[in-house]
């Protein structure tokens, strides 16, 4: 009897034993809770160096940012998919999200300086002309240039640190613009004096190279859209990508009804109006336009998307380089342009030069069929006498002052220009 109770409590024991191991298989969060050889793991983004460029500082822009990215508050498009993978790393442009509390979130834009090839081609070029070898420390190659060198000692940044350098931006350099450079640099937390005893070694190398490849992310710094500069703002940069508010491209509008297409050029002629006339007296010019130069936030306002090619002159101060000064050539000359570009004469640069060129190559396209005759035909004729004034400043200041009081009445108030409704509503200003 004892033998067969015995028995039956093993069998239960067994029994008891199976259902646990059933109801377990059958609850993957209690088996893995259970269990402490199959942990939860979550999905994470693991960041190489290469892709940021972070292996090739101090040659970079700088690490103001590279914590939102390892923290997952800057995230990639690509990254809201299933497979969470890093995009190619030879795209240019990046869109991305940010956040700064995990539950809100907006667009950004990550960009490069430059392509990954252009990029790896500048590297190269370091590397073969100043240690003639093919790879090594870019750092350590650029630091015993007689440029850097200068910089190391100087206290102050001044016009002959930066001659040659290729950036339209310091073409024409003045004191007063070096100045806020150095004052405004907010790749370093202690930015604020003209002098440059913040800065670090290392600091000014980022400086430096971030001026000689692409002088972008200075410009949206030291003008600040905050101020009112018809920029998007800077939040920071990771190596060698850039980090800016979202703007979709001018070239996405080509196609928008009459009343868009007539808002966005009368927003185009008054940034370039305002890049001509503003209280700091800098005159802002560009030296190239395409249909990625302009952008528009989503509230319809357009700011100036990509400030690479845009050239500045002090009417205050005017140039302060010496004649011969522009022509001098360094390695930083020739990062990412071929060493052997003319540069323009500061002198030859006219009050309309960049009108002309907008009216060349971007409204055509924005406005080009979108009206009635007899306001299509007007429009066109305006365009023409606009891109044609080469020599004519009177004449192109007429052309553009008659474009714009023709477009103005063709725009419509209402939600899809937050940017100035309801304001509109109520005043003829908007």
């Amino acid at each position: 009897m004892g033998r067969w109770i015995c028995c039956l409590r093993s069998r239960v024991a067994d029994l008891l034993m199976l259902l646990l191991v059933l109801a377990l298989s059958c609850n993957p969060s209690t088996a893995a809770t259970a269990s402490p050889s199959a942990p939860h793991i979550k999905p994470s983004y693991s960041f190489g160096r290469t892709f940021l460029g972070l292996d090739k500082c101090n040659a970079c822009i700088g690490t103001s940012i590279c914590k939102k990215f390892f923290k997952e508050e800057i995230r990639f498009d690509t990254w809201l998919s299933s497979r969470l993978k890093l995009p190619p790393s030879y795209l240019l442009s990046y869109s991305g999200n940010y956040t700064d509390d995990a539950k809100s979130w907006r667009l950004v834009d990550i960009t490069r300086l430059t392509s990954k090839y252009r990029h790896d081609q500048a590297d190269k070029r370091i590397c073969t002309s100043l240690l003639k070898t093919k790879t090594c420390s870019l750092e350590r190659a650029l630091r015993r240039t007689h440029r850097f060198q200068k910089w190391l000692r100087a206290k102050r940044l001044t016009p002959d640190l930066v001659q040659g350098l290729p950036s339209p931006m310091l073409r024409c350099p003045s004191q007063r613009l070096l100045d806020r450079i150095v004052r405004r640099y907010a790749e370093v937390p202690d930015a604020g004096s003209i002098y440059m005893d913040h800065l670090t070694d290392r600091d000014k190398l980022r400086l430096l190279y971030t001026l000689s490849v692409n002088s972008h992310p200075i410009l949206l710094q030291i003008f600040p859209d905050v101020e009112g500069w018809p920029f998007p703002r800077y939040l920071g940069s990771c190596g060698r990508l850039v980090v800016s508010a979202s703007t979709r491209p001018l070239r996405d509008f080509y196609g928008a009804a009459p009343e868009v297409a007539a808002d966005l050029a009368l927003q185009l002629l008054a940034v370039l109006r305002s890049m001509g006339t503003n209280d700091l007296n800098y005159f802002f010019y560009f030296t190239h336009v395409d249909a990625g130069t302009f952008g528009v936030f989503s509230n319809g306002h357009l700011f100036i998307r990509d400030a690479s090619m845009l050239g500045i002159i002090d009417k205050e101060e005017g140039s302060q380089l010496i004649d011969g000064q522009q022509e001098y050539k360094d390695i930083f000359s020739c990062l990412t342009v071929d060493c052997q570009s003319a540069f323009v004469s500061c002198n030859s640069i006219r009050e309309k030069h960049s009108f002309v060129m907008v009216c060349q190559e971007l409204l055509p396209k924005l406005l080009k069929g979108k009206f009635l005759q007899p306001v299509q035909e007007k429009i066109d004729s305006f365009l023409q006498h606009c891109a044609s004034g080469l020599t004519d400043d009177q004449g192109v200041n007429e052309a553009v002052a008659k474009l714009a009081e023709l477009l103005k009445p063709l725009r419509s108030c209402d939600s899809r220009f937050a940017y100035r409704y309801p304001d509109c509503k109520y005043s003829d200003k908007y």
